[in-house]
């Protein structure tokens, strides 16, 4: 794998991005507004990164992370992503996305949205329990004593091995949390959304690591 595409550049697909040009990928960058409109961000991460139209990485990525508010995640290009690994970084806002009447009943989770809107990809939830800086700041060396872990969420095995190296090659261990209907597990107001990877509770602008083992508790005392 040599090329990610990004569908959503904003805070956390913006930080992906840079995390993988940094280790040594190449990424091609979309949003809602236009290539024209990521020419900073693009000029910022340098010869590696290019812009394109959310078909474009779909085509061209050789995993695509989705990164768009759930509101729009019909938008997403289905045909190009058929047979790839999606890494899906998106949680449920009612405030923002408006209400989804199986989410709130707990039916689905908002990734078996996106698996079942794109059939023929393979869908792994990563990023969403974790703030944009955080996910900056913590990334480490393999084997660092002060590495962070991320959960990760998947139905097919093969993906998740993708997805876990993936990981491994931008700075985090990962923890497998289960299907994606597992994937409740770490949305909002649970115990590892967010705060697991900050100085303290109310102090989101100080990241702080949160290893393997924390996260695992976290997971485990998650109720609905």
């Amino acid at each position: 794998m040599t090329t990610v595409g990004l569908i959503g550049s904003g805070n956390i697909g913006g930080t992906v991005a840079r995390l993988a040009v940094d280790a040594g990928y190449d990424v091609v960058l979309s949003n809602s507004r236009g290539p024209e409109t990521l020419t900073d961000l693009v000029d910022s991460l340098g010869e590696h990164a290019s812009a394109g139209t959310a078909q474009d990485a779909a085509r061209v990525g050789d995993l695509v992370v989705v990164s768009v508010p759930l509101k729009a995640y019909r938008a997403v290009p289905v045909e190009p992503l058929a047979g790839k690994v999606v890494i899906d970084t998106n949680n449920y806002y009612p405030q923002r996305d408006g209400n989804f009447p199986e989410l709130d009943s707990g039916d689905v989770t908002s990734s078996e949205l996106l698996q079942q809107h794109l059939p023929e990809s393979r869908v792994v939830k990563v990023f969403n329990n974790i703030y944009f800086a955080g996910l900056a700041a913590l990334a480490r060396p393999t084997g660092a004593a002060d590495r962070s872990a991320l959960a990760i969420a998947g139905d097919d095995e093969a993906a998740k091995a993708e997805v876990t190296a993936f990981l491994d090659r931008i700075g985090y261990d990962a923890v497998d949390a289960g299907s994606l209907a597992d994937g409740w597990r770490y949305q909002p107001d649970t115990p590892a959304y967010g705060t697991l990877y900050s100085a303290s509770p109310t102090d989101w602008q100080h990241p702080a690591p949160g290893d393997a083992d924390t996260l695992r508790a976290a997971l485990a005392a998650a109720t609905r």
